[in-house]
C-alpha cells in the first residue's frame, strides 16, 4: 500500500478541513473560508458514529494526501448494506502515486469486514481520469439511474409540505 489510510477522528480537523478546501478548489467551486471550513469538520467528527465513519484519510510520509467522503445506506432489493462513495480526493501532488488506489483498497477492506456487498459511485461525465481510473480498477458502469438533487428551494418546497395539512 502506498499510503497509510484510516478513518477520520476529531483530531484530524485540520487536515480534513485542508483537502475539503483544495477539494472545492479542484470542483471548480468558490473557496471555502478557512476557519468555517475547521469548524463544520469538527463539529462533524465530533458527531461521528464510530460504527459508521463518514471519511477515510490517506496520510503518505505523514503529511495527507487524499480522502474518502463515504456513507453507508442500508437494505435494497438483495439486503446487503451499501457503501456510497460521495467524493474521492487526492491533492495534486500525490496524484499517480498510488494513493486512490489505496483509499479504494482500505474502503473495500472495510466492506468486506462489515459485510457491505457493494460500493456505489458517481462521477461528472468530463472527468476523463476519473472514468479511465474507476474502469482501470473494475468497476462497473451502471447507466439505469438517473443521478438527481433537491437543492435550497426544493428543499423548502418539500419542507412545507410535511407542514401542510393532508
Amino acid at each position: 500500500m502506498t499510503a497509510e489510510v484510516r478513518w477520520a477522528r476529531p483530531e484530524d480537523t485540520d487536515d480534513l478541513a485542508l483537502l475539503l478546501r483544495e477539494l472545492a478548489i479542484h470542483y471548480r467551486q468558490e473557496p471555502l473560508d478557512k476557519d468555517r471550513t475547521i469548524a463544520a469538520v469538527g463539529r462533524w467528527l465530533e458527531d461521528e458514529n464510530p460504527a459508521y465513519p463518514h471519511f477515510a484519510l490517506a496520510y503518505r510520509n505523514d503529511e495527507v494526501a487524499g480522502l474518502a467522503s463515504v456513507a453507508i445506506a442500508h437494505p435494497g432489493s438483495d439486503l446487503e448494506r451499501l457503501l456510497f462513495l460521495k467524493d474521492l480526493f487526492v491533492r495534486d501532488k500525490f496524484r499517480s502515486a498510488g494513493v486512490g488506489v489505496s483509499l479504494l483498497a482500505f474502503l473495500a477492506s472495510e466492506c468486506l469486514a462489515r459485510g457491505i456487498g457493494r460500493i456505489d459511485l458517481t462521477t461528472e461525465n468530463w472527468n476523463e481520469g476519473a472514468l479511465r481510473f474507476y474502469d482501470r480498477l473494475g468497476a462497473a458502469r451502471h447507466d439505469q439511474k438517473v443521478f438527481l438533487r433537491f437543492e435550497t428551494d426544493a428543499l423548502n418546497a418539500l419542507a412545507r409540505q410535511a407542514s401542510d395539512p393532508i
